[in-house]
C-alpha cells in the first residue's frame, strides 16, 4: 500500500462533493476514489450525475464505469478498486454518497453470514427490541446496538455458529468530513439538477441504455431516475410526473444518507452556505484538512 495521504469527503446527493473533489484534487495534485455506488456503472452518466470526461480533466478517477448495468458489483470489488487508487503516488480523495463503501474502508469489510433464508426471514420479522433480546442472550456486543440490519447480520453469524469480528464491537466511529446545507436549500439543489439532467438528454441516455442492456442488476435497476425515464418513455408517466417523482425519491435519498452518517461516523460537517460556490467550499474543506 503507498503512504499517499487519503482524505474522504462524503455528504448526502447533490451536496456538491463530486465538484468539490475535483477542486481539490487539481489543486493538489491527487487523485480521486468514487464513493458513490451507481457511478460504478458505464452508460448511467446523466441520471446518476457522473462528472464528465470534461469535467474530470486530467485528474485520475477510479470507482466510475467499472461494470454494465446488467453485471452485479459489490462492496469488496469496489475495495478492489480502492487498493489501485492506493497504488499511485499521489493523495487520494475519497469521495461520494455510499455509506457503506467509507464504512468498509474504514472498518474493513462486513463478513458475509451463512446462507439460511429462514433464519434470515425469522429476525427480519422480529422487532428491534426482539433482535436486541436475542443478541444479549449470546453474550455478545455490537457498536451499534439499534440498527436493526446490524442486528440481523451479527445474529445470522452467531446464531450459525459463527463469531463476530473484532471491530463490530469497537465503538469508536471514524472519522469522516462531509458536506451538508440547509435542507430547504438542499431540496432546492435537488429540484435545480433533475431539471438539469432532464435537459441534458436523460430520457435519449435512458432509451439507449436499456436497447443496450435489457436486463439490468438488482443495484443499477435502483439507480433513481431511470425508472422514472421508462416510465415517460413508456407512456405510463408524464414528463411533470416523472420529474416530482425524481425529486421526491432523491430527497428520500439525501435524508438515508445524512441519517447513516451521523449514526456510523465521527463526522466534521462543513456546512455550505447562501453565497458559496465550489471554490469556497473546497478552501473550508482543505482549512479543515490542513492542507
Amino acid at each position: 500500500m503507498s503512504a499517499a495521504p487519503r482524505f474522504c469527503l462524503a455528504g448526502a446527493t447533490a451536496t456538491g462533493k463530486s465538484a468539490v473533489a475535483q477542486s481539490l484534487a487539481e489543486r493538489y495534485n491527487a487523485v480521486i476514489l468514487s464513493a458513490d455506488a451507481m457511478l460504478v456503472y458505464r452508460a448511467l452518466d446523466i441520471g446518476t450525475a457522473k462528472p464528465t470526461a470534461a469535467e474530470r480533466g486530467d485528474v485520475p478517477y477510479f470507482g466510475i464505469d467499472c461494470v454494465t448495468p446488467a453485471e452485479d458489483y459489490s462492496t469488496a470489488m469496489w475495495l478492489q478498486e480502492a487498493d489501485r487508487a492506493s497504488e499511485v503516488e499521489a493523495p487520494c480523495i475519497v469521495a461520494g454518497g455510499t455509506g457503506l463503501y467509507f464504512s468498509a474502508l474504514l472498518r474493513g469489510l462486513e463478513p458475509s453470514p451463512p446462507a439460511n433464508p429462514a433464519l434470515r426471514a425469522e429476525l427480519e420479522a422480529c422487532t428491534l427490541e426482539e433482535l436486541q433480546a436475542r443478541l444479549q442472550a449470546t453474550g455478545r456486543t455490537i457498536a451499534d446496538p439499534s440498527n436493526p440490519r446490524r442486528l440481523v447480520r451479527a445474529l445470522e453469524i452467531l446464531e450459525s455458529g459463527g463469531e463476530l469480528p473484532s471491530g463490530w464491537q469497537n465503538k469508536v466511529k471514524p472519522a469522516l468530513t462531509a458536506l451538508t446545507w440547509d435542507r430547504a436549500i438542499l431540496h432546492q439543489r435537488i429540484a435545480r439538477r433533475v431539471d438539469e439532467m432532464y435537459a441534458a438528454g436523460l430520457l435519449e441516455e435512458a432509451r439507449a441504455a436499456r436497447e443496450t442492456y435489457p436486463h439490468w442488476s438488482r443495484t443499477a435497476a435502483q439507480a433513481i431516475g431511470y425508472a422514472e425515464a421508462f416510465a415517460v418513455l413508456d407512456g405510463t408517466m408524464t414528463l411533470a410526473e416523472a420529474k416530482e417523482r425524481t425529486v421526491i425519491r432523491t430527497r428520500q435519498l439525501a435524508r438515508r444518507q445524512e441519517i447513516y452518517l451521523r449514526g456510523q461516523f465521527e463526522v466534521t460537517w462543513i456546512r455550505g452556505e447562501v453565497g458559496d460556490t465550489v471554490e469556497s467550499l473546497a478552501e473550508k474543506v482543505a482549512q479543515e484538512w490542513k492542507l
